[in-house]
């Protein structure tokens, strides 16, 4: 399936490890794509995104962990995040729910290049792009493809995102579609 995509949607698809790396993450979610999207500079996709208000940090975000929302979430329903955190630290210690360290690369100045597999949901969005693609009746899978194989289901991690910033994944839908009848 990957010699289908054009090679700015492979670009997209390698960054989404960079981003994971960044975010310190074992696993490539459909978040780490979007931000990828985000990153990848002048393409119609991340206007589109930019044109919703969807921007890097508030992805980065959701990516890295709990958001606002979600943490005023729990405490709606008598969840208090510091209080199990300070129960957690005085049973196992300070900093028990910390990330552990990352490997210390032996290479100073070079990244490590150590293989981060995509989740499920992340493999799923990317077979939802060729999906999109064949729909479109296209020959080739591009980082618009990729946009909206990311919201192709409401319940897959990146619509959750989009419309946990307020955003109709559905608009967004229909804007990528403008945006690609532009270009025709």
């Amino acid at each position: 399936m990957f010699e289908r995509f054009t090679q700015d949607a492979r670009t997209i698809v390698i960054e989404a490890q960079e981003q994971a790396r960044t975010l310190e993450a074992r696993e490539i979610t459909a978040d780490h794509l979007l931000l990828s999207i985000l990153a990848g500079g002048d393409n119609p996709a991340a206007r589109v995104l930019h044109q919703f208000g969807i921007e890097s940090d508030a992805v980065a975000q959701r990516a890295s962990g709990l958001g606002v929302a979600d943490a005023q979430a729990l405490e709606a329903i008598g969840v208090d995040l510091d209080a199990v955190r300070k129960s957690v630290e005085a049973s196992f210690g300070a900093g028990a729910l910390d990330r552990p360290p990352r490997r210390r690369n032996r290479f100073p100045g070079r990244r490590s290049s150590g293989h981060i597999p995509f989740t499920a949901s992340a493999k799923g969005a990317l077979e939802h792009s060729l999906r999109q693609a064949i729909a479109l009746n296209d020959k080739a899978i591009t980082v618009e493809h990729i946009l909206l194989g990311l919201i192709a289901e409401d319940s897959g991690l990146a619509a959750r995102t989009i419309a946990s910033l307020g955003v109709d994944p559905a608009q967004v839908r229909a804007a990528v579609l403008r945006e690609r009848g532009k270009a025709a």
